[in-house]
């Protein structure tokens, strides 16, 4: 029987779970329960269970603790009490409110690509198909800024027992353009034009870009404009200025610019608005797939309370400490050792930590001063040499009333590359809604043009504040069910009468492109801003020379001398 044992000590030391555990728990086999109990005590460990019949017991312990306590004699081994989560697939809010669910009897994807120009795809995420991706440059599959990963998710995260769905979870070819790096720093339009061209390369039929910038370019314009003449539909965040500032790509004419809502479908505080905003999608909170786990607690009296990373703090495997109550933290307080509550308000999130810090605190946790959680962050290049996290306010002001004094241990840790899910906001979080739903609604039919599918996403868009198109939600809120029933069933099935404008300067002056189908007369009568200006054949392309002009300008075609006419279509300079 002592060699049987001996061996299991051997063999068992050797099990990873004698690494140090992400969040400081750990299950101990005991030789001895009762010594074993008092070896886990003198080590500065706390009990959480107790499992009786196996002789083990799972307990917090302070990182320094475990390898001395693997040596107890009275131990046999020491593991990670590693998680188990419910095999479960949640369906972000965002995913009902667009209708794909109820496309999807109709419609799968499969026969489209879909172009994504972001910081690369983490191709070993659990929620993320692997075949029928491809991408450019090498590394393409591998995303250390996450931004890609996340738009991806939106898009075509599986239909699976796992984390999220996206739009098309039923297949769709992606292919991925790798313009950002790892810091999640800015490209060049150049590169952004280079990347256009490499997702026509690529076959794209849509091009989804969360991204995007204050100024225009006339190369970038027109490899745009060459784009959607090809068949090609780009679409592109409005921005978050929260302003009336235009954004490019999304502002020129041959690209769809989208903004960004609630779970209310209220315009998000951060969406800009002009009047080049052509559809609304979800952008506030929209969970979707990230390639890393985060892992973020405070454990008190047995009890694990969920937090997040305040940006900028130091990480830890576990930092164990009693429980004091700082507060506001707006004081150097006598902290030596403490894991210190504090208060939100009042002062930055980096003057409350520092303040921890110089008081000799462990680890500062940051509670809400409103309902629920927040991510906080110390500024941008700023740090602290110790954690930092953040609490609900629930949870805050319930450790403050009943657990003073108590052992806390906060772990505050990041694995990478890691199948992670996040809530991010943003029009870049909004703008693969509408990627998602157009090629979702085309591959119903593959003969469709981007023409047809535009006019079908602008005609059942759901209205939203004022009535008609407007500069906050455009058309509205893209709906695929309504926008697919659109094209089977009424005339922007076989076609219509469809006009694209785009808008652009050469040499100074002003010029609009005209391209149409579906007008059966000789010739069409050309209107800008309600006032006929021009009578040509029809062939299918007209341009319309302003000179050096700014301004807003509205056209419409009709057959020649009848009231049947296309849509309007809006160019600004």
């Amino acid at each position: 029987m002592s060699q049987r044992v001996l061996h299991l000590v051997i063999v068992l030391g050797l099990l990873p779970g004698a690494a140090l555990a992400a969040d400081g728990r750990y299950m101990v086999k005991f030789a001895d329960a009762a010594q074993g109990k008092a070896a886990v005590f003198a080590a500065g460990g706390k009990i959480a269970l107790e499992l009786g019949p196996q002789r083990v017991a799972a307990v917090y312990l302070p990182a320094s603790a475990v390898a001395a306590l693997e040596k107890s004699p009275h131990v046999e081994y020491v593991e990670d009490d590693p998680r188990r989560f419910p095999s479960a697939q949640s369906v972000p809010y965002g995913i009902d409110m667009v209708q794909a669910p109820l496309a999807w009897p109709l419609a799968t994807g499969v026969n489209r690509t879909v172009c994504v120009i972001d910081s690369g795809f983490y191709v070993g995420h659990q929620d993320l198909q692997s075949a029928g991706v491809s991408g450019y440059p090498a590394g393409w599959d591998k995303d250390g800024c996450g931004h890609g990963s996340h738009v991806s998710g939106t898009i075509a995260a599986l239909n699976n027992a796992d984390g999220v769905v996206g739009v098309l979870p039923n297949g769709v070819n992606l292919h991925m353009v790798k313009v950002f790096g790892d810091d999640c720093s800015w490209t060049y339009s150049s590169g952004l034009v280079d990347a256009l061209n490499r997702c026509r390369s690529a076959g794209a039929n849509v091009v989804s870009m969360s991204l995007g910038g204050s100024f225009k370019s006339i190369t970038e314009q027109r490899a745009f404009n060459d784009a959607y003449a090809a068949g090609v539909l780009s679409v592109a965040a409005a921005g978050n200025g929260g302003n009336t500032t235009f954004s490019y790509p999304a502002s020129y004419s041959s690209v769809i610019s989208v903004a960004a809502v609630d779970s209310a479908k209220q315009h998000a505080s951060f969406s800009q608005r002009n009047s080049q905003v052509e559809l609304a999608a979800p952008g506030v909170a929209v969970l979707s797939t990230v390639p890393w786990l985060e892992s973020n607690s405070l454990t008190v009296d047995g009890a694990s309370y969920q937090a997040n990373y305040v940006d900028g703090a130091a990480r830890t495997a576990g930092v164990l400490g009693a429980l004091v109550d700082g507060g506001l933290c707006d004081s150097v307080g006598s902290f030596a050792g403490a894991v210190v509550l504090c208060q939100r308000g009042t002062i930055s999130f980096l003057d409350k930590v520092k303040n921890v810090q110089a008081g000799g605190g462990a680890a500062a946790v940051i509670y809400n001063n409103a309902p629920g959680n927040f991510f906080g962050t110390l500024g941008t290049g700023n740090t602290s040499a110790i954690p930092a996290i953040s609490l609900s306010q629930e949870d805050g002001q319930f450790l403050v009333s009943q657990k003073l004094g108590l052992s806390g241990t906060v772990v505050s840790l990041l694995s990478k590359p890691a199948s992670g899910y996040e809530a991010w906001d943003g029009t870049s979080m909004a703008t693969p809604h509408v990627s998602g739903v157009a090629a979702l609604v085309w591959s119903y039919n593959s003969a469709w043009t981007n023409e047809q599918i535009r006019k079908a996403l602008q005609a059942t868009a759901e209205d939203l504040g004022d009535a008609g198109k407007d500069n906050s939600f455009g058309y509205g809120l893209v709906q695929a069910k309504a926008a697919l029933d659109y094209l089977i069933n009424s005339s922007g099935g076989s076609g219509g009468f469809s006009l694209n404008a785009v808008g652009y300067k050469s040499k100074g002056q002003a010029k609009v492109d005209l391209s149409w189908s579906g007008a059966a007369s000789a010739s069409v009568d050309v209107y800008r801003n309600g006032s006929l200006v021009a009578t040509t054949a029809n062939d299918g392309a007209h341009t319309d020379s302003l000179g050096r002009v700014t301004g807003t300008f509205t056209y419409k075609l009709c057959e020649a001398g009848t009231a049947t006419c296309s849509n309007e279509s809006t160019v600004t300079f």
